[in-house]
């Protein structure tokens, strides 16, 4: 339990805050005032309550059609956020002037309370050690290893599905299972640990946390803003006390699950441990052969220099944040390419011809794989229309000026090519706006068209962008040294998968309504009254 004195002087921080910024935010003028933005929705909250939601992904679109790449927003207790996807200023803030524009200047935000220091929570040189420890195993190098890995996993799905769906088709909850069959390869690719044998309809445990982890995060984060807003008095773990003493139903659901995710990787870890400790020999025989990432992670660790090896507490998090990452935003764009396949019987067709007129009823090798053009095309497509993660953030570490590709005109009426940015502000990336800009794309810049990837047709407008993106000039994976460590890994998991189910089934659309959510990764659920993520097709085994 939380101690009294530690309530008051939890609730005694919080008034002298909340005072210091209405008077700080309120009053005082700031250079971003003179960027145009949207009206508050509330005086306290500001543009919360239209992007906190679950469909605020209309608002957004809104937003993008009246102010452009670059406006401002209007967050809680008058702080702004910058809105950003001009392509100039994109490269400014993860490239060319990267260390200006840390994730944070807190030392602990609400999502680290929740997943621990990992490369997604984690800054400076705690990251770029990190990242040089997992590198190698994200290599293609790697992944050719790993490609046996995941075609098993993928007919096993499909055994799963043909003894449920029969002869005449059934209606499935194709996410639900795309879920289940990326925690598996995840976990045998990158833990050396299975979760499901795909024999139960039941998902693991662990596996299910994952899957709420991002809609739940979704409806305490005016909360957990508050709490992670004190970290520069309180240590994490007192934050995580506070956060368990708030007496509300969803909070203390989020707690549940990031606890439960932290003993079950702790568990796995250990295990890990103590196959290691019988020598790479018994490692063979073990789930992943000892190439799984959590095995040479804890080989590396167990080599390099005390100061670049990572503790207890990074590796859970680091667990966590690699399921978790890897997880949902493969599972939903997995989901989401097999919802407009259905919708497209025609692109479905095509599809399954180059498949299986390259694979013969056999797995390709990872080198052909990755070359099909037209599955290339159909992921690289609904990747660039519907990213999994429409945003990324960063936060300005000293007074600094953000250069624009495309100058926008001040509320005073000045045209500004620049626009000035002072410390501590907020810098909220778009990287669907960026993926979508018509100014780039072209007019066609919203219609789902795979073909634009084939014959070279892409526009000219590209290469002069210089979007800083890592794959295909989208910012799907964002860009620069905080860039997804694991996007060939996500996109070799989805090729593998398509193969092999599109192989064997057909997909059709039912009555049960599809509707995406807003979240830090978009996520299904049947109408826009659904509770949980899940996603209904009609999957019928071709004869």
């Amino acid at each position: 339990m939380v101690s009294g004195s530690l309530y008051l002087s939890f609730f005694g921080l919080l008034f002298v805050y909340v005072l210091w910024r209405v008077l700080r935010n309120y009053i005082l003028k700031s250079p971003l005032d003179n960027v145009p933005c949207p009206p508050r929705t509330s005086f306290l909250l500001g543009n919360i309550p239209d992007i906190a939601q679950r469909n605020s992904w209309k608002r957004w679109r809104q937003f993008v059609d009246t102010y452009g790449p670059v406006f401002r927003i209007n967050s809680v207790l008058g702080m702004h956020f910058l809105h950003i996807f001009d392509p100039r200023a994109m490269h400014s803030v993860l490239i060319k002037d990267a260390e200006l524009y840390p994730k944070t200047l807190s030392p602990t935000t609400d999502i680290r309370m929740l997943l621990g220091p990992g490369l997604l929570t984690t800054d400076g040189a705690q990251n770029r050690k990190q990242r040089k420890l997992l590198n190698p195993v994200f290599s293609v190098a790697h992944l050719r290893n790993m490609t046996h890995i995941f075609y098993s996993i993928a007919h096993k799905l499909c055994d799963a599905l043909e003894a449920r769906v029969g002869d005449v088709g059934r209606e499935i909850d194709v996410n639900g299972w795309m879920a289940r069959t990326t925690l598996e390869m995840l976990g045998q690719a990158g833990l050396g640990y299975s979760f499901d044998n795909f024999d139960d309809d039941t998902a693991d445990a662990y596996g299910e946390a994952l899957k709420t982890f991002f809609p739940q995060m979704t409806k305490v984060i005016p909360l957990t803003m508050f709490v992670g807003m004190l970290s520069y008095v309180f240590p994490e773990w007192v934050l995580r006390k506070l956060l368990w003493a708030i007496p509300h139903r969803d909070v203390r659901h989020m707690m549940e699950i990031s606890d439960l995710m932290a003993r079950r990787s702790l568990e796995i870890i250990n295990e890990k441990r103590a196959a290691l400790q019988k020598g790479d020999d018994a490692l063979v025989h073990h789930v992943g052969e000892g190439k799984d990432i959590m095995s040479l992670l804890l080989k590396a660790n167990m080599a390099v220099s005390e100061a670049e090896r990572h503790t207890d507490e990074e590796l859970v998090a680091q667990m966590s944040t690699l399921i978790l990452g890897g997880m949902d935003t493969t599972s939903n764009a997995l989901s989401r390419i097999l919802q407009l396949l259905a919708e497209r019987p025609d692109v479905q067709e095509k599809l399954r011809k180059e498949l299986v007129e390259a694979s013969h009823g056999e797995d390709l090798a990872h080198d052909d794989l990755v070359k099909l053009p037209y599955l290339d095309a159909v992921c690289r497509e609904t990747l660039r229309l519907y990213a999994p993660v429409p945003f990324d953030m960063r936060q300005a570490a000293a007074d600094t000026t953000l250069p624009l590709m495309t100058p926008i005109r001040g509320l005073d009426g000045i045209v500004m090519k620049e626009v000035p940015i002072p410390k501590g502000t907020h810098i909220l990336l778009h990287n669907l706006g960026s993926n979508t800009n018509r100014e780039i794309w072209g007019e066609d810049a919203d219609d789902w068209k795979p073909e634009r990837w084939l014959g070279g047709d892409l526009p000219a407008t590209l290469d002069e962008a210089r979007i800083p993106g890592v794959y295909s000039h989208l910012m799907t994976f964002s860009g620069g040294g905080r860039s997804c460590i694991g996007f060939k890994f996500s996109q070799l998991e989805m090729k593998v998968i398509l193969l092999v189910l599109l192989s064997r089934f057909k997909f059709e659309r039912t009555d049960k309504p599809i509707a995406w959510n807003s979240a830090a990764v978009m996520y299904p659920t049947t109408g826009e009254e659904g509770t949980s993520p899940e996603m209904f097709l009609k999957v019928t085994k071709i004869a």
